[in-house]
């Protein structure tokens, strides 16, 4: 089969008139009208525009740890804007900007998927064959599908839109949400059929491998959607686990430091990551986190470690995840949490290392092993089989010099529930995935109600004032006003 290397493209980052507020990304190419797409390379490009949503897409590049990381108890929002505040203090609002951007990506990601769908199979070229063109359906079935969950997990139920269009009608633009159960019907519908579709690999460049889906990332995002869906199939997640690990890309747990050194890229234990190659295909999300001795700037950072969060890791001694996540320093203004002076010592989100002036090469796995290795234990956990869990617990704790679970840790199915969501925090701080895994269990309420933080400014403490109706975000407000068939979440 003739190899396709794909770049995944961005444009540079211009007029910054703030620390966080850039301006939108352009197209890729003309090519990304429906006007086209009778050729290989016309449709290889569409695919290619597909892939780039990853990149400029504001939810991928950091407010998945925005509305995860933040919003549950592992960091605060630093920094200077007030829509973060409002995420960290759970105020989010209708009206927030980001909301509405947000939103606004992630459907236009599903568009450009639609598009690669509807014109595929028009695609008549002599170098484009039978082969390629199934792959090319299983890779935009995935990529819908990767979205899909991110709106599904964000705002609960939601407009399915499965077919690219570009009309004008008003009625085209008036969709009702569809249930809960419907877009997780969809995504599993629509990724059963990709990994049939999507072969192992592409050949032996693992730059294209982690760039690109692949049946392991059908089969471990399956194993993802099944476990979140409202009423978990902790069978289903297991056999899609197994599937991964059958794999011939042969994904397997590396030295926890490599993960995150910022020069181990598309390692044997990434799945699919975004593929950021610098300067004008650079990541921004670095520069907005890390500490002045890094970043070379002055200006408060966000994403602050939590106290809670330090706490956690002290309990455990881990001192090989916390040290590759966090990094302690000095800072130039005052901290209402760590300090209440300018210059106190503070913690720093640091799985990201190099900053580069808003155009790091500095990545976010998209899917990676380690965070399957313990959705592994979680399913065998539920499937009452604590000791295969505690198996899979283990492979985590053994590589980051951890001993294995006690018999204490491990005693019934409810303890090793908890041992597990636990070693997830850990293991995947600033990674996006903690909010999710709170409300998995039924956790958010209590936990964010639970949490002491204390404000040093006043002394007072923090009230979340959490309830079951944040547990979803407000259905933005621009789009409630564009489209009358949305009923909004409750607030």
């Amino acid at each position: 089969m003739k190899k396709i290397y794909i770049l995944l493209v961005t444009v540079s980052l211009f007029s910054l008139t703030s620390c966080d507020d850039f301006l939108d990304l352009q197209p890729i190419s003309e090519e990304t009208s429906a006007n086209g797409y009778n050729t290989a390379s016309q449709i290889e490009a569409a695919l290619t525009g597909s892939y780039e949503s990853f990149q400029s897409a504001e939810y991928y590049v950091w407010d998945n740890i925005n509305y995860s990381d933040v919003r549950a108890d592992n960091a605060y929002a630093g920094g200077d804007n007030p829509e973060l505040f409002a995420v960290d203090k759970l105020l989010i609002t209708p009206t927030s900007s980001r909301l509405y951007k947000n939103w606004s990506n992630l459907y236009n990601a599903i568009s450009k998927a639609n598009l690669v769908l509807l014109k595929v199979d028009g695609v008549n070229d002599v170098n484009f064959t039978e082969e390629r063109r199934k792959q090319i359906k299983g890779e935009a079935l995935f990529l819908r599908s990767y979205h899909y969950f991110s709106l599904v997990k964000l705002w609960g139920g939601v407009p399915l839109v499965t077919k690219y269009s570009t009309s004008a009608d008003p009625a085209s633009v008036k969709i009702p949400r569809n249930t809960v159960d419907e877009v997780y019907a969809k995504i599993i519908e629509d990724l059963e059929l990709a990994a049939t579709f999507l072969p192992d690999t592409y050949g032996d460049n693992a730059a294209v491998n982690k760039a690109r889906a692949t049946s392991g990332a059908a089969h471990a995002l399956l194993a993802k959607v099944y476990a979140q869906k409202p009423n978990p199939d902790y069978q289903k997640v297991l056999d899609n686990i197994i599937a991964l690990e059958k794999s011939t890309a042969h994904y397997t747990l590396i030295n926890y430091n490599n993960l995150f050194s910022g020069s181990d890229y598309n390692n044997a234990e990434s799945i699919i990551e975004v593929q950021y190659t610098g300067a004008n295909e650079g990541n921004y999300g670095p520069q907005l986190l890390l500490p002045p001795s890094v970043s070379g700037d002055s200006w408060r950072k966000f994403v602050t470690p939590s106290k809670n969060l330090i706490a956690a890791f002290d309990e455990q001694s881990d001192n090989v995840r916390k040290n590759a996540s966090i990094k302690y320093e000095s800072a130039p203004w005052v901290d209402e949490y760590w300090g209440n002076a300018t210059g106190s010592v503070i913690p720093f989100a640091y799985k990201w290392k190099s900053a580069s002036g808003f155009a790091s090469t500095n990545r976010q796995y998209l899917l990676r092993y380690g965070d399957l290795v313990l959705l592994k234990a979680e399913a065998y956990n539920e499937l009452n089989d604590i000791g295969s869990a505690a198996t899979e617990v283990n492979r985590i704790r053994e590589r980051v010099i951890l001993p294995k679970l006690t018999a204490a840790q491990t005693s019934s199915k409810e303890v090793m529930r908890q041992t597990i969501l636990k070693e997830r925090r850990l293991e995947l701080f600033q990674e996006g995935h903690r909010w999710d895994d709170l409300a998995r269990f039924n956790l958010l309420v209590t936990t964010m109600n639970s949490l002491i933080e204390t404000d040093l400014r006043n002394g007072n403490q923090i009230n979340y004032n959490m309830t079951t109706a944040k547990i979803l975000l407000p259905i933005p407000q621009q789009e409630l006003d564009r489209n009358p068939a949305l009923v909004p979440n409750p607030l």
